[in-house]
């Protein structure tokens, strides 16, 4: 059983709560996720598209970030299309979480969440855009 839902908006930061509400509305649909799963999807998807707004598209206009999901029997997989500068996100440097909270500096968590969060992730640069991909299964 698979089923597609994709959606597209500008790349600004009021288009965050309309991703995640889209999520929350698939995961609804999804009778096996529960409401943890929901969060990590929304936790993931709204950290990526930030990084987009924020980082991808920096110094050009914004375009548009295109989030596509896909049920699958045992798995939601995340697509996160955008148009803006590509990134590495492997050679990105975690965050040190054992650090005290007053001495970390503001931001860095984004990739950090996401991978806490999802359990597979790939990112592809291609002359269609950059494809941040990445999957949640069901644990049994």
């Amino acid at each position: 059983m698979k089923t597609k839902n994709q959606i597209a908006r500008a790349a600004e930061l009021n288009s965050l709560p309309v991703f995640r509400e889209h999520v929350k509305k698939i995961c609804k649909r999804y009778q096996d996720f529960n409401a943890e799963h929901c969060y990590d999807i929304q936790l993931a998807v709204d950290e990526a598209c930030t990084n987009i707004i924020t980082h991808g598209y920096a110094d050009i206009d914004p375009g548009s970030i295109i989030l596509r999901i896909d049920l699958f029997e045992n798995e939601i997989a995340i697509t996160i299309t955008d148009f803006g500068h590509p990134f590495e996100p492997y050679e990105t440097d975690m965050p040190d979480v054992e650090v005290r909270l007053e001495d970390m500096p503001t931001g860095g968590f984004g990739l950090f969440f996401i991978y806490q969060t999802m359990d597979e992730i790939d990112y592809e640069i291609t002359e269609n855009g950059n494809h941040l991909k990445f999957k949640k299964y069901l644990k049994t």
